[in-house]
């Protein structure tokens, strides 16, 4: 397949540019295209058959349920219904935003999105060059993350060019994510009641500092069983991995180290042992491949880096990678959740 690619400015997206793409999305087609969070895999919401592409496209389990983004809060009623009361303020503190919101579907939503459930995830993107492809396209946009699944989460336009070119219709670029991880998904669980479903930018304490209740679902840091039907993507087993098998290491910083060094040293393979750590941590592990994605101080570094640390412990071919990771409050809850499911849940705590 021809897979058109065009860069472009999000400070001042051009329209003429998005609109080639938004033909393509009305068409049936599939276009890769940044959000603040991810790059996404973009297909018509309401079309059943171009959704049906998104899974062959990415060999992604069909039980893994999508999320319909919308432009703005007036194409909500397009893809929700019976929204609950309450909600509201909800959509105004983090519309357009890094927040998705799983909702009761409306029968136009073809049960592909959904994995065969009665209900719809919907968020509604900051990133300028999302918001306006989806208000020219005139309908809501699936968008899983624009990759093979499995695979690490693209943050830039070369890791979808690398597991995407020639498979789909177009590729935007609009260089690096902002974020790193995917949104927030939550499910409204009675009056002022959220349930987290996957953690991301927004929150528990972003939340309650909203007026809500917020719970973590158990399966935020513990594997969801097998077959068990989801109603938010990211909660599967394994996700977001490398191909080298990874283990957390968690615990006092010097036991850490030392641990991680011993396994090094026991391992024999010069270089082949990869590390992921904080920023000014390089020096301390030797004969290993080592990556610093961020510092332990600043969540935020460490979520915009991840993914494609992980990227590249792929092209360095290691054969075990070792993974500090800071506390899962906040921000850290979502980089932990996501490093659980690269490590298949192989953790190791000192």
């Amino acid at each position: 397949m021809e897979t058109l690619v065009d860069r472009i400015n999000t400070d001042t997206p051009d329209k003429l540019i998005i609109q080639k793409y938004a033909d393509i999305i009305k068409n049936g087609g599939l276009v890769a295209f940044p959000t603040e969070t991810v790059y996404g895999l973009g297909a018509n919401a309401l079309d059943d058959s171009a959704v049906r592409k998104i899974f062959e496209v990415k060999n992604r389990p069909v039980n893994n349920p999508l999320i319909a983004h919308i432009s703005d809060i007036g194409m909500l009623e397009t893809v929700a219904r019976d929204i609950p009361s309450g909600l509201e303020r909800l959509f105004a503190a983090f519309w357009p935003g890094a927040l998705t919101v799983v909702l009761p579907k409306r029968a136009a939503v073809p049960l592909s999105v959904t994995a065969g459930g009665e209900t719809v995830a919907v968020r509604c993107p900051s990133h300028p060059v999302a918001g306006e492809l989806i208000r020219l396209s005139g309908v809501p946009i699936v968008a899983p993350s624009a990759n093979l699944s499995g695979r690490p989460s693209p943050t830039c336009f070369e890791h979808v060019y690398t597991d995407l070119y020639g498979k789909v219709s177009g590729i935007i670029d609009g260089g690096r994510c902002d974020i790193g991880i995917e949104s927030t998904v939550v499910i409204p669980k009675g009056k002022s009641v959220l349930k987290i479903l996957r953690p991301g930018a927004v929150t528990p304490q972003m939340l309650e500092k909203c007026g809500f209740e917020a719970h973590v679902d158990k399966n935020v840091l513990a594997p969801v069983k097998d077959n068990t039907v989801v109603a938010s993507p990211g909660m599967l087993y394994r996700h977001y991995a490398p191909r080298a098998s990874m283990e957390i290491v968690r615990g006092d910083d010097d036991d850490v180290i030392s641990y991680i060094n011993e396994k090094i040293v026991q391992s024999g393979a010069d270089g082949k042992i990869g590390v992921l750590c904080f920023d000014g941590e390089r020096e301390l592990y030797r004969n290993a491949f080592v990556i610093e994605y961020g510092s332990a101080d600043n969540p935020l570094s460490l979520s915009k880096n991840l993914f494609a640390a992980l990227r590249r412990f792929d092209e360095a071919d290691v054969t075990k990678i070792y993974a500090r990771v800071i506390k899962p409050c906040g921000l850290g809850l979502g980089i932990y959740n996501r490093m659980l499911r690269a490590a298949s849940f192989n953790v190791t705590s000192l």
